[in-house]
């Protein structure tokens, strides 16, 4: 079976629960709240123990789990075993350990697999076999139309109310970052008094819970994201950040863009080389949109000597005086969209 992280919740105290669940995506609070909320079914449901396998990595003894499924409890008729996948893969012997687990769970044991990462390649026969006997639920990232209707489901579930201009203002300030949304509707909850709310009302109640960070801005730089670029940059400054504080996180994410340019250009195996330049899958989708706005690789290494030339300007080593903020966002929206290349000094 497969549910919603959200459906999932609301079901998993409504019956008796399943043998086996695999919780996992890159939304983090979903997950987390997915997760939470299956424990919380299972200690109403009467199970007393709770094991946890944090299974990061080759090293990782997946014996142990064979034996903890096979153990007896000490001290409930009932246990959670938990296995924690950050990469989201268990290899060969622990799929096989999960699939035998799921051909024939024991009555007095209660499977709980979450994993950080989710995508087609991660399934298996091992998630599969989870799926026949309980639930797999994916928490796929929120896409930023979706982000509206996830706002207004959640302000309904803490029964507050308010139209759809305020809602939408809620959903620009978080820039699609739900735990940011998560702690702005439950302060809503403390503050709205029973009110509709609307965006008046919304604007005087909520902070801009956006959180401008050098990690976001180069994603929505890669992205193509040229507005959200404008903005976290303005973000950036306004909260004090100096250019020279970014530049090492830019400057990096550009060189890997370039060795990925060059792999691609000479028909290199681009999955391999993402691979050894340490970008995981779900972080992979925005330097691919990169490489098809850029493909030639002499595009990359002049990205990367602007990015220099800026370093340098904004140590005051520089040949002139220029701007380093307007610098550095001419740079960015360079990347963001190909006709802004022109921008670039010559």
């Amino acid at each position: 079976m497969e549910l919603t992280p959200e459906r999932l919740a609301a079901q998993c105290g409504e019956g008796p629960l399943l043998p086996a669940y695999l919780v996992a995506g890159p939304e983090l609070l979903r997950v987390l709240e997915a997760a939470d909320a299956l424990r919380a079914a299972a200690r109403a449901q009467g199970v007393g123990e709770r094991e946890v396998f944090d299974a990061d990595g080759r090293g990782f003894d997946w014996g142990q789990l064979d034996a903890a499924f096979n153990a007896p409890s000490l001290f409930s008729s009932r246990r959670l075993i938990e296995v924690r996948l950050p990469g989201g893969k268990p290899g060969k012997e622990g799929a096989e350990a999960i699939s035998a687990f799921c051909a024939n769970p024991p009555a007095d044991v209660l499977l709980l697999v979450t994993a950080g990462e989710w995508s087609k390649s991660h399934q298996g026969k091992w998630s599969d076999a989870i799926a026949k006997v309980g639930v797999v639920s994916i928490a796929w990232a929120i896409k930023p139309h979706e982000l509206p209707g996830w706002i207004e489901t959640r302000l309904r579930s803490k029964g507050l109310r308010a139209d759809r201009d305020a809602v939408q203002l809620l959903a620009d300030r978080v820039e699609g970052n739900l735990l940011a949304a998560a702690q702005e509707i439950d302060k809503l909850a403390l503050l709205a008094e029973g009110r509709t709310l609307d965006a008046a009302t919304m604007e005087s109640l909520v902070a801009d819970a956006a959180r401008y960070d050098v990690f976001r801005l180069v994603d929505a730089m890669l992205a193509g994201q040229g507005a959200q670029v404008t903005r976290m940059l303005a973000g950036l400054r306004a909260e004090g950040d100096n250019v020279a504080g970014l530049m090492p996180m830019i400057v990096r994410e550009l060189l890997r863009a370039a060795a990925l340019a060059r792999a691609q250009a000479r028909g290199g195996n681009l999955a391999a080389e993402m691979k050894s330049q340490g970008i995981w899958e779900n972080k992979q989708a925005p330097f691919k949109r990169a490489l098809q706005r850029h493909a030639n690789p002499a595009r990359w290494d002049r990205f990367v000597a602007e990015a220099s030339r800026i370093d340098r300007t904004a140590k005051g080593r520089g040949d002139g005086d220029g701007d380093a903020w307007l610098m550095l966002e001419r740079l960015l929206l360079a990347v963001a969209d190909a006709k802004a290349v022109r921008l670039l000094a010559a």
